[in-house]
């Protein structure tokens, strides 16, 4: 008799942070930065890089007891000679004027550096009062440049993330848990494969 169990393959995902422990680093982050904002000369600005970060944003700025302001920002990179090469593109700027402000650039991940990089001297140029970043997540393994981190939720190895508004083509960024995928391949195969186990759904779109 053939064991099913056995012979059936392995998860394309596991839980590689649960929301517990996701609840519990932003509760640390928003009492470190409220301790270095409170001087701000106004409200501090938070700036969130769509779409990734909606969801860490959301929570931590309810973790900081300031008067806060927000805006966004929405960039693509495109592959330029290699994979180690890119051109930054912003597909949606800043609403408001941050020349005096205090900002807070909110990353959902940063890896290469590359495009933090880019934002940083872009945001540098109008004359904010200060700037610093909080990740939730450092994959400093993929490194390229050197970029100044502030806050770091958490250091992660060199392996693909979804969940807690990190996505695989639109989907999982709802899910509480920053998940591992063990098998990239398998789930660019069928998009919608943790679909099931995660939501107790069908796998349709």
């Amino acid at each position: 008799m053939t064991d099913m169990a056995s012979s059936a393959p392995p998860p394309a995902g596991e839980v590689l942070i649960p929301k517990a422990a996701i609840r519990a680093r932003i509760g640390e982050l928003g009492e470190k930065i409220t301790a270095d904002l409170s001087d701000a000369d106004g409200a501090p600005l938070l700036i969130g890089v769509l779409k990734g970060s909606t969801i860490f944003m959301a929570d931590l700025a309810r973790s900081i007891p300031l008067h806060l302001e927000f805006d966004f920002m929405s960039i693509s990179t495109y592959a330029q000679t290699g994979p180690q090469s890119g051109v930054v593109r912003i597909l949606k700027d800043l609403d408001l004027d941050i020349a005096g402000r205090d900002v807070l650039m909110v990353e959902d991940i940063v890896d290469t550096g590359l495009t933090l990089t880019y934002l940083l001297r872009s945001l540098g140029s109008r004359r904010p009062r200060s700037i610093r970043t909080v990740t939730l997540l450092d994959k400093s393994a993929r490194r390229i440049v050197p970029v100044p981190v502030e806050y770091v939720g958490f250091e992660i190895p060199d392996v693909f993330v979804v969940g807690y508004g990190l996505d695989f083509q639109g989907r999982y960024r709802n899910v509480g848990d920053i998940l591992a995928i063990n098998d990239v391949p398998r789930l660019a195969s069928d998009p919608a494969l943790l679909v099931p186990d995660l939501f107790g759904l069908s796998r349709n779109p």
